[in-house]
């Protein structure tokens, strides 16, 4: 019974990549619902919360297998492959992210970075006082509060469906698929 469950669970997310999610979502929040904009505790979590993508994407190219791009990177093959396997009814167990939580991902970090860039360019003198800028920013914001949003709702529907605790799994690392993936819903 015990090699039964271990054959459910794969060590998937390393340390590196637990405390990257938490962190920047600690960052994301602090920023946009705690700090005001403007204050210097502000710019040094935006500084940090883009270091952290920075240092993230490094990650993707030397890091464990899972956090490696390679893995998941989200080509056009492969989310049409499971795009069609969703509108089939099906539910791949993919031990990282699957290619929409890969392009998610992707996206998130880089509205973290554009977000990060937006608001250093602010302190310049080119930028200081710029109207537009300071809206290109606020608007960066709105988007990553609304994508970050429906990556948690889709992460929790997602853990519904196909019965794999994607949350659990940001916290301890391993994924645990259901003993029968193929009676998936």
């Amino acid at each position: 019974m015990d090699s039964a469950k271990s054959a459910l669970s794969v060590r998937v997310w390393d340390p590196f990549v637990r405390v990257f999610h938490w962190s920047l979502v600690g960052c994301v929040v602090l920023n946009h619902f705690v700090i005001d904009d403007g204050e210097t505790a502000h710019q040094l979590i935006g500084y940090i919360a883009s270091g952290l993508v920075v240092a993230r994407v490094v990650w993707g190219f030397v890091g464990s297998k899972y956090a490696r791009f390679d893995n998941f990177f989200p080509t056009p093959t492969r989310l049409r492959t499971h795009l069609a396997a969703l509108r089939g009814g099906q539910h791949t167990f993919h031990p990282g992210h699957n290619p929409l939580g890969a392009l998610m991902m992707l996206t998130l970090m880089g509205l973290v970075l554009g977000l990060g860039l937006s608001g250093f360019l602010q302190t310049t003198d080119a930028f200081w006082g710029d109207e537009r800028m300071q809206e290109i920013h606020e608007a960066l914001g709105s988007i990553l509060i609304a994508l970050a949003g429906l990556h948690a709702l889709v992460a929790i529907v997602m853990s519904r469906l196909e019965r794999v605790n994607l949350v659990g799994a940001m916290i301890t690392g391993v994924k645990r698929r259901p003993a029968d993936p193929s009676r998936l819903p």
